[in-house]
């Protein structure tokens, strides 16, 4: 179970927009089981499901596909109608700029644009006309092209490096997992960068699987873990097939044919521990069965390697700021 949770900012960020407009949401949050305690905790996370459901809602309540962060509005259909345009095309670089060239279409859309580097792609944002104080949108965006163009050739575009057209954000540490790779902050522009030779690969999916990638999209898109190629991410596949033993870090590292010493250093460079990527799967873990009837709060301290309930109580509560009871109980 390698699902990643989704940081409580994110959902704060989303909801900026509709404050911003006037939408009461009070009851869209009962209905998707997300209390005001839950969104104003900032250790707390959400499942990935109750994310997506939550941006779906929100393209419907405020008939914008932008969340009112964009200089106007964007109908909801409009993604699913680009799909449409590009699905066909022969290439990845075809596709791309097809699509780039649907948005410019509607004049006050976000700019993007693709740019060639020698032999890297830079797809560029200009965020400068958007109203996004939390940069919810710009990260939306980026996030989604990359993902869908990676969908569309049917394998993961690596990306080489990020930019940033602002300063490091209070939650920057989550751009690790948005972003699994060199990122540069207060730059000129915001953009992605990768290599040119996936341009040149043709798209693997068809009218068929666009129908199914479209029911959940683009929302899925940003709830969906980009595992990338880290260190960080292959210990915690490692620990996900592996999680009834939960291995120690000298397990871990034989398995990976290196010393302990080696691999709490390269962790440690990545800005990361052994312990602490143990216990981020584990909170994403248990919040996975807090939110289902499936196992009692026993049950679930038992699988992630607690020998006391009250030790799970004390450990999701410092992962999240609150008890797993507590979570569960906004859950249903």
């Amino acid at each position: 179970m390698r699902e990643r949770t989704i940081a409580s900012h994110f959902a704060r960020a989303a909801l900026g927009g509709a404050r911003k407009r006037g939408y009461d949401y009070s009851s869209l949050l009962q209905q998707l089981g997300i209390s005001a305690e839950l969104l104003d905790e900032p250790r707390a996370r959400l499942a990935p499901e109750q994310f997506t459901r939550l941006i779906q809602n929100l393209w419907l309540a405020l008939d914008d596909e932008y969340l009112g962060f964009g200089p106007a509005p964007s109908k909801p259909g409009s993604f699913a109608m680009m799909c449409h345009a590009v699905i066909h095309c022969r290439n990845l670089e075809r596709a791309l700029n097809r699509g780039l060239l649907f948005y410019s279409l509607f004049p006050e859309a976000p700019r993007l644009c693709l740019s060639r580097e020698d032999e890297w792609v830079r797809l560029s944002l200009d965020d400068s006309q958007l109203w996004d104080p939390d940069h919810f949108l710009t990260e939306c965006l980026l996030v989604i092209w990359h993902r869908f163009a990676s969908w569309l050739i049917g394998q993961r575009i690596r990306l080489e490096q990020t930019t940033f057209s602002y300063p490091r954000p209070g939650h920057g540490a989550e751009y690790d997992l948005l972003f699994p790779c060199p990122q540069v902050f207060a730059a000129n522009r915001s953009s992605l960068l990768f290599h040119s030779r996936y341009l040149h690969m043709p798209l693997l999916q068809d009218e068929r699987t666009l129908k199914h990638f479209l029911e959940r999209s683009p929302a899925d898109l940003l709830s969906r873990p980009d595992d990338g190629d880290s260190l960080s991410s292959q210990l915690r596949r490692l620990l996900s097939r592996d999680n009834a033993r939960w291995p120690d870090l000298e397990t871990v590292a034989a398995h990976l044919h290196i010393s302990p010493q080696t691999l709490r250093r390269h962790l440690r460079e990545e800005g990361s521990s052994f312990q602490e990527l143990k216990d981020q799967l584990r909170r994403d873990i248990a919040i996975y069965h807090l939110g289902r009837a499936d196992l009692s709060l026993q049950q679930i301290a038992e699988q992630l390697g607690f020998s006391e309930p009250s030790a799970f109580h004390r450990a999701f509560k410092k992962w999240t700021g609150v008890t797993p009871g507590a979570y569960r109980a906004q859950e249903n």
